[in-house]
């Protein structure tokens, strides 16, 4: 195994929520594990952010409280956006998810100077090729599995995925 394999290796496990790993292959062995200390320090650096964020709220506070005769207009503003919502839940439970079957770095294109494979609106067919998850330096199509339409790209390009994550949204046929 070469040194940018493992610093790969590193980078995603370290990324991912994965706690420990081993790998064995023709006799080498590679075993990492998360240490435990990690979480207290970021425990420790966690107060003393919201500290510093707590007296900004209290200044906004202020600030809001001469607002407050002018805000009873928004609570039916708000209502409205909610109803839109529960439409697009309805309307999600007909759709396919087209989901990671791996964890990996998610490529909407096969080049970063190149079009995507697919964007909203496209039709694809099952063995429509929607986007590249690269893992371990492997770049693994991905399939729709279904025929239909895109309706929803739910991740952005670059962006680390897991196992089962939903990456498109499909109206079948």
């Amino acid at each position: 195994m070469k040194i940018q394999e493992i610093r790969e290796l590193i980078r995603l496990i370290d990324q991912s929520g994965i706690e420990e790993f081993v790998y064995e292959h023709d006799g080498t062995k590679v075993h990492m594990k998360k240490p435990a200390a990690v979480a207290p320090v970021q425990a420790v650096v966690a107060p003393a952010v919201e500290q510093e964020q707590v007296v900004k709220p209290a200044a906004a506070a202020e600030e809001v409280k001469p607002q407050a005769p002018t805000q009873p207009v928004a609570p039916p503003t708000e209502a409205k956006p909610q109803e839109p919502l529960k439409q697009e839940v309805k309307n999600t439970e007909n759709l396919h998810k087209i989901t990671s079957p791996m964890v990996g770095t998610f490529y909407a294109a096969p080049s970063p100077d190149a079009p995507p494979y697919v964007k909203v609106g496209d039709k694809v067919k099952t063995d429509t090729v929607v986007c590249i998850i690269e893992a371990m330096k492997l770049f693994n199509e991905i399939e729709a599995e279904v025929n239909g339409e895109i309706v929803e790209v739910l991740v952005e390009n670059g962006q680390l995925v897991e196992y089962g994550q939903p990456l498109f949204l499909v109206k079948p046929e």
